[in-house]
Order: structure tokens, then sequence, then C-alpha cells
């Protein structure tokens, strides 16, 4: 599979006659390009001529000067931000053959199966889950053939596992009553109407809207959150139960007059324990609520629900390709099971339960060779997920890889693909083409300076994502700065560098309408591909990847640096000057090999995000 190769001695042979020149680089800013250039033109040397090159020094040194003058060719497909160099190394080894054994088919299944359930940690739904997950795997042949590992990580939790069994919110008015929403079974429309941790009620109430109209026995309904503070006043003050129909501002529908949302049912978690019976309906519903107020005063709402809560614990799923010869290296990539989203996450438990299966068959086939380093292939819980991976795991991880609303149809949500970078200057001041996302709220910063750790796996990834588009050339992509709040925050909070693969804007995200005819299969596949392609591209990294990297990378610094000489803003450009000296640093040990310790810094912070 692999179009170049070359052996251990060459690498180091290779390493040595280009590491001086890109320590150069990374010390001396705009100088450096010059000796990074010639260094990576070497390493090519190396490999066309297995280090036992005739062409004198000078020859390729000329060589080199007139690849700089020439300046590199910029290759985008369908991607809004940066484009990458062009050419057959780095992700591009790869991106074929992954794309060409992707299944969308299978994918698909299993996000059809996941979408079955409202899955939250450790409840039924979730278990259905993981353990169809661990059946696939196992069938894959992880667990049994050599190389190929599984483990199921149990651990305990803080709340009792939660699963909501059925529900039924009826409006009473003039003696009759008007079914607004129900479900009795996992897969039901409605199920998000109860908040995760809602407890079983069977309550009765007039109708109000408005803190300062509630009196005792009476139904609050609000279009605010269901936070903790506002139920302790429903409270003091007799509410009998707490209707919320919030949404947020990226859930309207972006079909010229669409009013889809109006029928979106919000999911939302609500304390635990609860103080008080809640529930979730749609704005339509909460008109009608407030429509018949206006008309009957004393009209009702008559509320039941059964729920379950079990003491369990929570179970994670880790997969791993063992590598040839770094085991003990990893990268790792993670996709969470609990969220009720066919969206967000089933897609992401189907694309990379797809991904570890191609991997398995590749490896099995001989079209692809085992990587140098581990893959480790993570389901579980968003965020804990990796938490417990890397507590748990023995191997040295160099790069986490997120998986995160992989499969939206851009017709049905308006969404398309999206990488979300680690901490990088952009996240502090975002200059065009780089613009935040509505997830964020629009958020001018997003990081602090000390949270800046530089690498070069975005570039690494972006190559990727346009070597998948370059197949595809439908491909819409775009990329934004860090915002956080998915499985890469873990990594990058232990200075690992990390990338989200994920869609926005969905204006399905978080409701009832998150459903399995908004996935489209094929965009599972390229998303899919493309997060392959890039965990191979680190797990097995080669010298000669190291042009084309560090030509990507000089493509998008040159326009960061256009875009803060547009805003007049130097402070910002000096930054990304700084940043791109360490991303070359990375980039270079990456492709050479030179300290493994270099890809991962040993620092670590400790926060609490939220969550996509």
């Amino acid at each position: 599979m692999r179009s170049s190769h070359i052996t251990e001695a060459g690498a180091t042979t290779c390493a040595a006659m280009t590491g001086a020149g890109a320590l150069t680089c990374a010390a001396s800013g705009t100088v450096g390009i010059v000796a990074c250039a010639r260094a990576a033109f070497l390493v090519l040397g190396c490999v066309a001529f297995g280090c036992r090159s005739s062409l004198s020094d000078e020859k390729l040194m000329e060589m080199s000067r007139a690849a700089e003058r020439a300046g590199p060719s910029v290759a985008r497909a369908g991607h809004a931000g940066p484009g990458v160099a062009p050419g057959v190394q780095g992700t591009a080894r790869f991106a074929d053959e992954v794309f060409a054994a992707f299944s969308p088919e299978r994918a698909l299944a299993t996000t059809a199966f996941a979408d079955r359930f409202y899955r939250e940690p450790a409840n039924d739904g979730f278990n259905a889950v993981i353990d169809q997950v661990e059946r696939d795997l196992r069938e894959s042949g992880f667990g049994t053939v050599e190389g190929l590992e599984i483990e199921i990580v149990p651990t305990p939790m803080k709340s009792p596992a939660w699963t909501p069994h059925s529900a039924r919110l009826a409006l009473v008015e003039d003696g009759k009553e008007r079914v607004l929403h129900s479900f009795t079974a996992p897969e039901d429309r409605d199920r998000t109407m109860l908040p995760r941790n809602a407890p079983s009620a069977d309550v009765e109430g007039r109708v109000v809207f408005g803190l300062d109209a509630l009196v005792p026995g009476c139904v609050l309904i609000v279009d605010a959150p269901l936070r903790k503070s506002l139920l302790d006043d429903a409270l003091a003050r007799g509410a009998v139960l707490v209707v919320s129909s919030d949404l947020a501002d990226y859930n309207v529908d972006p079909e010229k007059g669409g009013e889809r949302q109006l029928d979106a049912i919000g999911y939302r978690h609500s304390p635990y324990p609860s103080v008080l019976p809640v529930a979730q309906v749609s704005p339509r519903t909460a008109g009608i609520l407030r429509d018949a107020a206006k008309r009957s005063p004393e009209c009702r709402v008559k509320f039941q629900c059964e729920v379950a809560f079990d003491e369990r614990r929570l179970r994670t799923i880790v997969a791993t390709v063992v590598g040839a010869t770094k085991p003990d290296d990893c990268v790792a990539l993670a996709a969470h099971v609990q969220e009720p989203g066919a969206c967000d996450n089933a897609s992401g438990v189907g694309t990379l339960l797809e991904d570890a299966r191609v991997t398995a068959t590749l490896l099995a086939s001989g079209e692809l060779s085992r990587p140098a380093r581990s893959l480790c292939f993570v389901f579980g819980n968003e965020i804990e997920q990796s938490h417990i991976f890397l507590e748990h795991t023995q191997r040295h991880c160099v790069a986490g890889i997120a998986a995160d609303m992989t499969g939206e149809s851009s017709a049905k949500t308006g969404a398309i693909a999206l990488l979300e970078r680690p901490q990088d200057p952009g996240a502090l001041v975002a200059h065009p083409p780089d613009h935040h996302t509505a997830w964020s709220g629009g958020a001018t910063a997003t990081a602090k300076p000390e949270d800046i750790v530089p690498s070069g796996i975005a570039v690494v990834a972006r190559c990727a994502l346009i070597d998948i588009g370059a197949l595809q050339s439908a491909w819409i992509t775009d990329e934004h700065p860090f915002e956080g709040g998915s499985d890469h925050v873990v990594y990058l909070e232990h200075k690992i560098p990390a990338v989200l693969f994920w869609h926005f804007p969905d204006f399905t995200y978080h409701t009832s309408l998150d459903r399995l005819e908004n996935v489209d299969a094929q965009e599972m596949r390229r998303t899919g591909s493309a997060m392959l392609a890039t965990a191979l591209a680190i797990a097995d990294p080669r010298p000669v990847d190291m042009e084309r990297y560090l030509k990507s990378l000089d493509v998008e610094w040159n326009l960061r640096l256009q875009g803060c000489a547009d805003a007049h803003d130097d402070a910002t450009a000096s930054a990304w000057s700084e940043w791109r000296k360490g991303a070359r640093l990375w980039l270079r040990d990456l492709c050479l090999n030179v300290s493994t310790d270099t890809l991962r810094p040993k620092q670590q912070i400790n926060k609490q995000p939220s969550t996509k």
C-alpha cells in the first residue's frame, strides 16, 4: 500500500542529515524556511537513492533552491480553510485504500442500531450498544487475531444509571384530554421529553407561566433551561412539575421559511437527584399550552412517566491494533456512545467501528502494513472514556482524535464537515478565514496563551480532509479554532495533540429531530476515511512525509500572516510565527522519529469541560 519505504538505517542517516536544518528553521523564523526546505529535499534524496545517492551536495542544494524559488503549489479540494501542499506523501499514502475499504452500509447499520435507544451512561440502551460494538469488534478479529486486542474497562459511577421507559403529557381542557407528547418504547420520537435523571412521576396541575404566577399544586411552563436554581425556586413555591421548551439559537430550521424546529423537543439534563418532576416539550406544544391557558385559565396538564435507576459500573471498550515497532506508543480515536441522537453520536460510533474494521481487514489482506505505533479505538461515555483510557493504558499516547457527529446530511441538517484544531493563536484572535461556530456562541477567544502547545496535528488532519476531498470532489469541508466540548479536550488537557472531526451547524442538534433520516452514509465514509488516514499517518510516519507537511504548514502560516496584516494585528502575527516554530519541530520529530517525548510533552492540567 505504501508508496514510499525506507530502511531504519536510512531513516537514521536522513535524520542526521536533516535534523540541524529543521532545528535551524524552528529557531530562526522566516530565515529558517530555506534551511527546512533544504533539509526536506535532502530527505527525498535519501529516499530516492537509498541514502547512497551519486548526486553531489551542491547539486542537491541547487535543486532545493529551485524548489524554493518556485514556491509550493496548493491543494484545496472543497476545503474552505487553508490549503495544503499536494503530493502522494503523508496522509495520501493511506487515503485511497481506507476510502475504498470503508463500507458505508455497515457504518449506517451500526448507526441505525444505536439510534433505537435513548443512551445514557450504563443504562439499558448504552449497554445494548456497547454489547453490539464488542460483538462486531470480536467478529473482526479483535481478541482472537494476533496483534488485535480488545479490553472492556469497568469503572464505578458517581450516580445510578438512568433508563427512561415511558412518558405521557396531556392537556386537560373542558374535561377532555389531548395527548401532546408521549413514548412507550426506546425508539419513539418523543423520548427526549424526559431529560436525563428525570424521576418517575404521576402528577396533574393547573398551567401557569412564570414563577410569579406559581402557587402550590401548579405546573410551571418555561422556555428556559431546567437549571437547579429554577427547580429550587419552583419547589419552594409549590410546583408539582416544571416543563421547558427551550432550544438553542442554532436550532432554527435552515430552509427558507422552514419551521421544523417548532416540533423539536430539546435533549436536556436534569440535576441528580431531581427535586421535582421535569419534562421537555416542543415550542409548538408550548404555544398550544399558552393558547389553552388564555381560553381556559383553569386548564391543566396531566403527566405520567416511568424511569429506572440502577447501580451499575460503566464499561469502556478499548480495541487496539498493536504497533509493529513502537507498540508502547499509540494514537487514540474516541467515539462516545451516550446521547440519544443519530448524528450525535450514533454516527460517530458507526464511523469509528467501521474504521476499526477497515484497519483489521486491510491488515489481514496485506494491503496495509502494520503501523509502527498502536491504534487504540475507544468507545464509552463522552470525555469520561478518554480520562479512563489515559488513566488505564500503559501505552504512551502521542495523539488523540475525537469522532463526534460524523454523519450529518448537509442537505437535511445544514451541517458540513469540520475540523476543530487544538489551541493555537486563532483561538485567541480569529482572523479570516478563521471563524468560530455557533456552538461556541461566536466567542472571540476560546483559549488562554498558556493553553497553546504547538504541534502539527492539524496540518496532518487537514491533509487528510483534502486528500479525501480529492477523491470526492463534491465534499465541502471547513475548519475552525479550538472551542472544546468533546473528547479532544481530554487529550489536550494532558498536553497530547488532538483534533475533533465533527459537523455543524446542525439544526437538529440535541433535539428529538436528530434521527436516522438525517444521517448520510457517504458522509460517514468520507469523515471516517479522513480520521483513519490521519491516525495511520501519525502512527506510521515516514521521512518522505516531512516535505509535504512542512510545505503545508508554510501555506497556512502565510495565510495567517496575511490575515493579521489585513487586520493590522502584529501581536497575533508574532504569535503565529512562534507557533509555527514549534509545529515545525513537532512535524520533523514525527516524520524522522527523533523523539517521542517531543510529540507529547508530559505537563498536565486539569479542567472540567462542557460537552458537545
